[in-house]
């Protein structure tokens, strides 16, 4: 097929290498637009855009879908099927209406639930035990659209955003191509109106850990939370950014260090497996343990 790529972040990339892979004509491949980043500040192409490159695919990055110029250019294209994944830009209708099978997304949850955002952090973040892909024909809506395919996988209980991210970016891929092959075979499954929820963006502010919660909560959102923002607290006057934990054994006064870096909680306690210091790299307990003694109680 025709296809015009849609995507963005690390996320996406698998996807446009699978479309590729299964010789797909890549007519033009959208991405954000290079953006300032790193010590010296100069524009850093982002991850689609980069991988693009290097396939020799021609790349656009507008900053808006909303002009009669840029929804002209997207036209010309004559794409068969826009595929959409993590873009970052709303999709205007015309924009929806100009591939001849309309524009596909990989969402990133069970729909309908988790629409929005962030569905890997939430679904963590909440103690789901099972997550998944959806392969969804787009519509006006924020991920309302029709369900061609979907296929779940549990999430482990120390699963961490990080992991989670890459198997579902795998997984993505994977269904992506298999619903292009049977397009037009598959019937789309309108998403069910009760069990709606959303996965709002992810604010800094709620990354602070509060000890007196139940580890549970805590040990969720440190999963939740790794690797970015990083759920965070005080050791003494030091940051201490927490990346990967498990729920562990112990009891004791809320922010209290039982032994190595097991932390108690409101009810029961968390052992901190990875972490970081203030500018310092991350590090596996048992190395950052070596230079550094946690002030006990955290806070």
């Amino acid at each position: 097929m025709r296809i015009v790529f849609m995507g963005t972040p690390d996320f996406s990339v698998p996807v446009l290498q699978a479309l590729v892979d299964a010789g797909h004509d890549i007519a033009c491949v959208y991405c954000q637009p290079p953006r300032p980043a790193g010590r010296g500040k100069k524009d850093r192409l982002t991850p689609v855009h980069a991988h693009a490159e290097t396939l020799g695919l021609p790349v656009r990055h507008p900053t808006s879908l909303k002009t009669a110029e840029a929804q002209a250019a997207f036209a010309a294209l004559n794409a068969d099927v826009a595929v959409v994944v993590a873009y970052g830009l709303i999709l205007p209708q015309a924009i929806l209406d100009a591939p001849a099978k309309g524009c596909l997304n990989i969402h990133a949850s069970l729909l309908p639930r988790w629409r929005g955002a962030a569905p890997i952090h939430r679904a963590i973040m909440a103690g789901d035990t099972q997550t998944g892909v959806c392969i969804m024909q787009m519509d006006a809506g924020l991920d309302t659209g029709d369900v061609l395919a979907r296929k779940s996988t549990p999430i482990a209980a120390e699963e961490t955003t990080a992991v989670l991210h890459d198997r579902l970016s795998l997984l993505g891929a994977s269904e992506i191509t298999s619903a292009l092959a049977q397009l037009g075979t598959l019937t789309p499954v309108p998403q069910a109106a009760e069990g709606v929820t959303y996965a709002h963006k992810i604010d800094k502010a709620e990354a602070r850990i509060d000890w007196s919660q139940p580890a549970e909560i805590i040990d969720r959102k440190i999963r939740g939370l790794s690797p970015f923002p990083g759920a965070w607290c005080q050791s003494g006057d030091e940051r201490l950014k927490l990346l990967a934990s498990r729920l562990a054994e112990g009891q004791g006064p809320a922010g209290t260090v039982l032994d190595g870096l097991t932390i108690a909680c409101g009810s029961g306690a968390v052992e901190v497996l990875k972490a970081q210091r203030h500018g310092k790299r991350a590090m596996e307990t048992a190395e950052l343990l070596l230079g550094f003694t946690p002030v006990s109680p955290l806070s």
